[in-house]
């Protein structure tokens, strides 16, 4: 089974579950934490951009996911270094022959931050919650959410669709058991997201966490998002000082699972990624993500430990067809495509063991099909195609995000550079447009949809077609900006809900083929491997082929 490939390529990051370095020193022993290992002090983290918010629901990128997961917990989860499952709130969990009723068995004796008791029916209110938000901007910015449910109970957004969530019971405190209206392929992976954590519902309710304003091209958020996020996990809620772009997170003595080793953990914002460097080196942190590929040997040289993740991802140039008409004909798509030298992108911008895509998923994935329509570099056969079309001379409004480096997109500008270039090659005018990563590109490209093309990616969530292929093409976005693309979303949708496993891969390379072929709403450039780096005395950090890190495992000195 392809799975099992993916298990090998994620035992690598297993292997990699590092012992690694900080300045931090640590200040005391605690009995109990295991291990003898030392405990206290301060672990310092670059991140590399600022977090939306902290409500896991009305996020999708890893910036906002990177402290959500330190203080919030899924009822399950990915056992770290891999990607396969393992028990979190829920202990253990079954499904009916159909694969729409979902039973968990919760762990018992668990508390929230705020000391409230997690049970059954706190689980049901946090997905009651979601199904039933109100207001289209709230709606708009929960997309985890809407890739995996669908839809709500009222939809208020124009992007919602039929909902697949129906009910959730709880017959007694340590049992939720959750009723779909249609079997998605997308679970139990699915319950792991760190959107769909579970949070206070009594903080919920105190910090109004549903209220979502819009203004104009800006959403604003709730206390209980900005700065009172309440959940179970192994850190508390210290503070976000946007002024020092600093978090603070505190050890939570009472979580359930392995206590944190540290006293506290900052994630301190520093989006350039060279200043990430030089903090490192100088010691002021002692953990970086997303190294320029140049720097990874220097810093391994230097001592430090540099730990490849496998390439669970994707880099895309997407298409907008609705803001440019030239964009509708798949002639103009599929020039883009043969315009782009893709191959060399990878050699002179990619981290070693990047390799170009053709399809939107990782050849690990079920439902990979190894004969699509491939677009090598042919710059003369897109000139043909844009004269077939007539498109010559075109503009395109290119989008590309700044302040941020991504698993897959470890230099924006840099990449945007090479892409333009080759667009301009074959007579295509291009107007670069930079924003910053979020409060501004993420909203322009996913909620209003301002640009012609734009540079985004996806690191996968957990092991299924539908988390890749579905999450970008299988219903209208704002993106892409063709919902007239019904055949693709129901093709998408058939796929997603077979149940019969040799029936699934077969609809999901199929899926692959037309993608490639027939609609080609994006364009497929790479799978990178991402890194993270940490200084020699950081001991415990298990890398994750998702960038699923936790850092309760963290210790200093």
């Amino acid at each position: 089974m392809q799975a099992s490939r993916l298990k090998a390529a994620v035992a690598l990051a297993a292997a990699a579950a590092l012992a690694v370095g900080a300045s931090g020193c640590a200040k005391s022993e605690r009995d109990g934490d295991g291990g003898g290992a030392k405990t206290g002090g301060t672990f310092v983290f670059a991140g590399a951009g600022d977090p939306k918010n902290f409500d896991p629901i009305f996020n999708d990128d890893g910036e906002s996911f990177r402290p959500a997961r330190q203080m919030f917990d899924t009822l399950i989860q990915n056992k770290p270094g891999t990607a396969d499952l393992e028990g979190a709130l829920a202990e253990s969990w079954e499904h009916d022959a159909e694969g729409k009723v979902w039973t968990f068995h919760l762990r018992k004796g668990v508390k929230f931050h705020d000391g409230a008791a997690f049970n059954a029916a706190a689980v049901c209110f946090n997905f009651d919650r979601w199904y039933n938000m109100k207001g289209a901007a709230a709606q708009s910015q929960m997309l985890y959410y809407m890739d995996v449910f669908g839809g709500f109970a009222n939809n208020e957004s124009p992007d919602a669709g039929k909902a697949v969530y129906n009910k959730c019971d709880a017959p007694d405190e340590n049992t939720a058991v959750i009723t779909m209206n249609q079997y998605k392929g997308a679970f139990p992976g699915a319950f792991a997201l760190t959107a769909l954590s579970i949070a206070s519902p009594e903080a919920l309710k105190k910090y109004d966490a549903d209220t979502v304003k819009q203004n104009g091209d800006s959403f604003e958020y709730s206390a209980f998002a900005n700065e009172h996020p309440v959940g179970t996990g192994p850190f508390t809620f210290g503070g976000w000082d946007k002024a020092k772009k600093e978090i603070t997170l505190n050890r939570n003595p009472d979580y359930w699972g392995t206590k944190a080793k540290v006293d506290k953990l900052i994630i301190k914002i520093i989006e350039d990624e060279n200043t990430r460097k030089q903090e490192l080196r100088a010691g002021t942190v002692q953990g970086i993500d997303f190294p320029a590929p140049a720097d990874r040997k220097a810093l391994e040289g230097e001592g430090f430990n540099v730990i490849n993740r496998p390439a669970f991802n994707i880099l895309y140039l997407g298409i907008n067809q609705k803001n440019n008409p030239k964009l509708k004909d798949l002639r103009v798509r599929q020039a883009i495509a043969y315009a782009l030298n893709r191959q060399q992108l990878v050699q002179t911008k990619g981290p070693g063991g990047t390799k170009v895509a053709d399809e939107f998923m990782p050849d690990t994935v079920l439902g990979y099909a190894p004969d699509v329509q491939k677009y090598e570099y042919d710059p003369e056969k897109a000139k043909q195609l844009l004269k077939e079309a007539g498109a010559e001379g075109m503009t395109l409004n290119f989008y590309y995000p700044t302040d941020v480096s991504r698993p897959y997109m470890p230099n924006p500008q840099e990449i945007y550079t090479v892409l333009a270039n080759d667009l301009q090659a074959v007579g295509i005018k291009v107007n670069g447009v930079a924003r910053p990563w979020n409060g501004g590109y993420k909203d322009d490209v996913q909620q209003f949809g301002k640009h012609d093309v734009h540079l985004l990616g996806w690191t996968g969530d957990y092991n299924d077609p539908g988390n890749f292929v579905g999450s970008f093409f299988g219903r209208a976005k704002a993106d892409f900006g063709d919902a007239a693309m019904t055949d693709m979303f129901e093709a998408i949708a058939k796929a997603d809900g077979t149940v019969d496993e040799a029936g699934k891969k077969a609809a999901w390379e199929q899926v692959n083929r037309d993608i490639a072929a027939k609609w080609l709403p994006a364009v497929p450039i790479w799978h990178a491997p991402p890194a993270i780096v940490v200084a020699k005395d950081v001991k415990g950090l298990v890398a994750s082929p998702l960038t699923d890190e936790r850092f309760n495992t963290v210790s200093v000195g």
